[in-house]
């Protein structure tokens, strides 16, 4: 008897270490974008995870301590994971960061993830980066502040409160270093816009010199960024607004060459209205250089004349594009 007892004992406590070693998470989306998601840390996949036709997907798998993505081949959300977690998350893809919530060992730390998602979204960054330089640094140490304050108070892992802290700082120099290029954009304002030749979805090429006489309004994306895609909506409602007005609205995909055929059916399949084009050399194009684009989405109004009106414009999202173009046509 004492050696089956030795024995339960030893099997017990295998199996406790090595759920020490492991993590299980599970993740029940409806409306799923796909068949699979993927843990990522940044850029690198270090785990995918496959659903059932039920749109369950479980894993178990060993990861170091820290926070990562998932992605589920649309939309990202952030995760803090750590061995030893037996963690289930619930998700409706068709709203997803307001639907994200999570529940076990590891669900404190994952839901302040979530809520904080939705507070940074809400947050004024429109209004920050059109500051003045003062004024930026202000809001940025009172946004600074807000954020500690809120992380402190929740009662959390200490690493993970360490981690997030740094995450935060980082993101703040990166707000920094943003604002101080949207700076550097703001002096290509009132000067001549480059012209651009690219080809056109519908057939042959289209410079932005034809436009001439009208406004025109640019975006540029590219199929595979989320929040190009997020606009999406809002532009095609300022398409449909300024319907007929001395006004064009043209979108300029970076994609590579090798995605080319991605941006015509995906131009097709979500029927995306204005003038839809491909640059020449993605990013390397003249235009894009011209405007240092090397984030995206980024928006360019140009006037009638073709000098830049903002070379940073408004997102379509913005309520306050729609008032700066209502301005302009009216």
């Amino acid at each position: 008897m004492k050696k089956l007892v030795s024995f339960i004992l030893i099997a017990f406590v295998s199996a406790f270490a090595m759920a020490q070693e492991t993590i299980t998470f599970q993740a029940e989306i409806t409306n799923k974008n796909g068949d699979i998601i993927y843990i990522k840390d940044n850029q690198k996949t270090i785990q995918e995870i496959k659903g059932d036709s039920k749109g369950i997907f479980k894993a178990t798998f060993s990861v170091k301590e820290g926070v990562y993505q998932l992605f589920d081949g649309v939309e990202y959300a952030q995760l803090y994971l750590k061995n030893g977690f037996d963690l289930k998350m619930t998700l409706d893809a068709s709203n997803f960061d307001e639907s994200l919530k999570f529940k076990g060992k590891g669900e404190k730390e994952n839901n302040f993830l979530a809520q904080e998602t939705l507070l940074d979204q809400k947050y004024g960054y429109e209004d920050l980066l059109a500051s003045d330089e003062e004024s930026f640094k202000k809001q940025i140490e009172d946004k600074k502040k807000a954020d500690f304050e809120r992380l402190e108070k929740a009662g959390l892992n200490p690493f993970f409160v360490d981690v997030y802290k740094k995450g935060i700082e980082m993101g703040l120099v990166g707000l920094q270093e943003y604002y101080t290029k949207i700076a550097g954009n703001r002096k290509l304002n009132n000067t001549n816009a480059p012209n651009f030749d690219f080809e056109n979805h519908k057939d042959g090429k289209t410079s932005l010199e034809s436009m001439k006489g009208k406004y025109v309004y640019i975006d540029v994306w590219a199929t595979w960024c989320g929040p190009c895609r997020a606009e999406i909506p809002y532009l095609k409602k300022a398409e449909e607004k300024y319907h007929g007005k001395n006004i064009e609205f043209v979108s300029i995909s970076v994609d590579t060459d090798k995605d080319h055929e991605k941006w015509k059916t995906f131009v097709t399949e979500k029927s995306l209205g204005g003038i839809q084009l491909f640059a020449d050399k993605n990013w390397n194009s003249d235009f894009i250089k011209a405007f240092g684009i090397n984030s995206i989405p980024r928006f360019i109004l140009i006037d009638p004349n073709g000098v830049v009106v903002d070379a940073d414009a408004k997102r379509p999202s913005n309520p306050k594009l729609i008032e700066q173009l209502d301005g302009l046509l009216k």
